[in-house]
């Protein structure tokens, strides 16, 4: 899909890492944009700054958490710029736990934000985008939706059923104009590493800054490709497929390393 000055989208996640950076980068290619999540401070910010190129572009405080209120913002946001051309589902958040001390309400939370919520915009607007003939449906996963991280087994989960959603919708929806994306970024310079209530995060390596993240999520919308892996963590992934007991082995070999 073109992004020109006609084009409409709404961004979960907006106020913050790959989701204001997004954000920022469509409107500056004159992109009206929609931009939902909790901290309305956060978002008036990243606002303040589409608005200059995309005047247009307009806020949706929301809990996406909530599953009545993620579709009601999807509506309105239809209804409040006559259509949604591209819809990028990037709200997410983390759960650093080892598996035995994960309780079902810290699953189900997760769940909820990184799976539910996207699904339930999807089914909001999609059966629009149909009858409209057109639309851009960006799911933005994880690597983890791939690769199984330690100390992580509620998030891959959601991010492992996000992938699964997105492959099916994409043979489902094959032979109609409905564009599907999957992007999987790998480790990036986000609020999510420092979150409160979680785990130390294992990986203290490098990490992408969210605006790269951006530009290929930019890219990949207007190509006519289906997954993107940013930067390109696919010979990973394609390792464990190759030997995933291997592969696992090796993973907690590595957790062992680290806690020593």
């Amino acid at each position: 899909m073109e992004l020109t000055n006609k084009t409409t989208a709404l961004v979960t996640g907006a106020s913050s890492g790959i989701g204001a950076a997004l954000a920022r980068s469509l409107a500056k290619r004159g992109v009206t944009v929609g931009l939902a999540a909790r901290r309305k401070d956060r978002l008036e910010e990243v606002l303040a700054d589409c608005v200059a190129d995309a005047p247009a572009s307009r806020i949706w405080t929301a809990d996406l958490g909530d599953l009545d209120v993620a579709e009601r913002v999807a509506l309105e946001a239809w209804d409040a710029f006559g259509h949604i051309d591209v819809l990028v589902n990037n709200a997410g958040i983390p759960k650093r736990r080892h598996v035995t001390e994960l309780t079902n309400d810290e699953v189900e939370e997760v769940m909820r934000v990184n799976f539910l919520s996207p699904v339930r915009m999807i089914l909001a607007l999609l059966p629009k985008m149909l009858e409209r003939g057109e639309g851009s449906i960006v799911n933005v996963s994880s690597v983890a939706g791939r690769l199984g991280n330690p100390r992580e087994a509620a998030y891959c989960a959601s991010k492992f059923a996000l992938n699964g959603w997105s492959e099916t919708m994409k043979v489902d929806l094959f032979d109609t104009p409905i564009e599907i994306r999957l992007i999987n970024p790998g480790a990036i310079d986000t609020e999510i590493w420092d979150t409160p209530g979680e785990d130390a995060p294992l990986y203290e390596g490098e990490k992408e800054p969210p605006e790269s993240i951006a530009e290929g999520i930019v890219a990949a919308i207007e190509g006519d490709t289906f997954e993107h892996y940013i930067p390109d963590m696919k010979p990973f992934v394609d390792a464990k497929q190759a030997d995933i007991d291997g592969f696992l082995a090796g993973a907690a070999e590595w957790v062992r390393s680290v806690e020593r």
